[in-house]
């Protein structure tokens, strides 16, 4: 055999093996991926960019964190578990202008809503840390602390200073932070929380393992706070100087959250223990509301939780619901608005069929391109009715869905894909009208410090950069 048919025969093979290789990961990706632009995006680097295209789906295409999570449920606990009450008792307890909205959010994720809540709303660090440091310092039984982002900084300081406090009391104390989170500041905090003895730290995907480099696109956002079992803060804050917006910080952030006390307590805690587990740690029971106490207050209320391992979007979903069964008002506040084609048609049917729809965003974003991409949805939505306000800084990091004075859905998850698709969530479905009353005195604060957007034509270039950023939304 002659060089040149050796080296024709080796480029025959290869090219061989490259076809086998391209087909496979097609047959894989036309199975398994339900999103038709993000199926033809994969098979389009397969084909373009075979082995390198191949290798990027198998590290970062492919959803082992679902087959994970599945595997770790059937070990803990089921977080599922109904509240003792028949779905016909629960349904007594919701005005019935909702229970449409709450059958359709019984079928997208089968949890009974908990009866006899109570929730305060706290704004900013200012509020919540004194607090949620308070609850944590008298601790007697447990302390479960989950954040996305737990700063080695003043505001992290106080929480230490809590968590020394309740292990003093003789509280077991649990602390859960995401792997990319724990970053922010550096040195992080891991250490520091280490060195408290009796506070057991868990680190959930921690980013910097090379077995990890398959999940560093897939955080956990979740922000937790559960003292005793029985009471609890909820909602997207993180623990983090900028939240102490008084102390005049050098990047302020303004955002809220929720104080939770009574049996949907409970919900919160088997997230919890669930997302202990995923970090590798050890099953444990966690403190359990004592149902025959006295109820704190009068509303029902749900945890919603979601995440990469879920079957399908069960906050995405739940939106949609409250969308297409609002009557006369729906207001939105977060801090990065790209949701896809679905959400956005949705929004502009509720505002066309005479549906006030109001959003509020901040005026400048944190992240580089995010103001450009989120104003490229900005003409269709202001064209169809939907009012759109930009919230003067600080930093507005608040997440709110209220529809028809009456219907809150508040947590974790932004509106957008990272939130919707990649990042594990965790939102709060409750129905009350003092409660919604007072939040939408904090809405109605925010909207009076904004400037309402107008539709104005974009140049060619202006509609050329922001569609161009929009591009990039899978990755903000």
């Amino acid at each position: 055999m002659n060089i040149d048919s050796f080296s024709l025969s080796s480029f025959s093979i290869a090219g061989l093996l490259y076809a086998i290789l391209q087909l496979t990961v097609t047959v894989h990706i036309l199975l398994k991926k339900d999103d038709v632009k993000s199926s033809i995006g994969w098979i389009g680097l397969v084909w373009l960019a075979p082995l390198l295209g191949s290798v990027f789906y198998v590290v970062f295409g492919i959803n082992r964190i679902r087959r994970k999570a599945l595997a770790l449920r059937n070990k803990g606990p089921d977080i599922l578990t109904a509240t003792g009450k028949t779905a016909e008792e629960i349904e007594k307890e919701i005005p019935s202008a909702f229970l449409q909205l709450m059958r359709l959010g019984y079928k997208v994720h089968p949890q009974h809503f908990a009866l006899g809540n109570r929730l305060e709303a706290y704004v900013n660090g200012d509020e919540a840390y004194p607090e949620m440091c308070r609850l944590i310092s008298n601790a007697q039984k447990e302390v479960l602390l989950q954040s996305y982002i737990f700063n080695n900084d003043r505001a992290g300081n106080l929480f230490l200073c809590a968590l020394k406090q309740a292990v003093q009391n003789g509280a077991k104390v649990k602390v859960l932070v995401d792997g990319v989170g724990l970053n922010y500041s550096k040195p992080t905090i891991a250490r520091a929380l280490k060195k408290i003895k009796g506070v057991e730290v868990g680190v959930f995907l921690p980013s910097k393992k090379p077995v990890t480099l398959p999940f560093v696109n897939l955080r956990n956002h979740r922000k937790i706070l559960i003292v005793d079992g029985k009471e609890a803060f909820f909602g997207g804050m993180n623990i983090a100087e900028g939240n102490l917006v008084n102390s005049q910080p050098k990047d302020p952030i303004i955002d809220i959250t929720f104080k939770v006390q009574g049996p949907v307590v409970d919900q919160m805690s088997r997230v919890f223990e669930e997302d202990w587990l995923f970090a590798g740690k050890k099953h444990f029971v966690p403190a359990s509301f004592h149902h025959e106490a006295a109820l704190p207050g009068d509303t029902p209320a749900r945890i919603i939780p979601d995440g990469p391992d879920s079957d399908y979007g069960k906050i995405e979903l739940l939106i949609l619901g409250a969308l297409s069964c609002a009557q006369k008002t729906v207001q939105i506040v977060t801090p990065y608005f790209l949701p896809e084609t679905n959400i956005l048609t949705a929004l502009e049917i509720a505002a066309m069929r005479g549906v006030e729809v109001e959003i509020i965003l901040p005026e400048k974003s944190n992240i580089f391109g995010m103001d450009r991409a989120m104003r490229a949805n900005f003409s269709s939505l202001l064209k169809k009715g939907v009012k759109i306000f930009r919230s003067h800084p600080p930093f507005d990091h608040s997440k709110i869905m209220l529809v028809d004075s009456a219907w809150l859905f508040v947590g974790s998850a932004n509106w957008d894909v990272r939130s919707f698709k990649l990042n594990f969530e965790c939102n709060l479905e409750c129905v009350s009208l003092p409660l919604a009353k007072e939040v939408k005195k904090i809405i109605e604060l925010k909207k009076s410090i904004s400037f309402q957007e107008k539709p104005t034509k974009q140049t060619f270039f202006q509609s050329l950069l922001d569609n161009a950023f929009k591009l990039l939304t899978p990755y903000y």
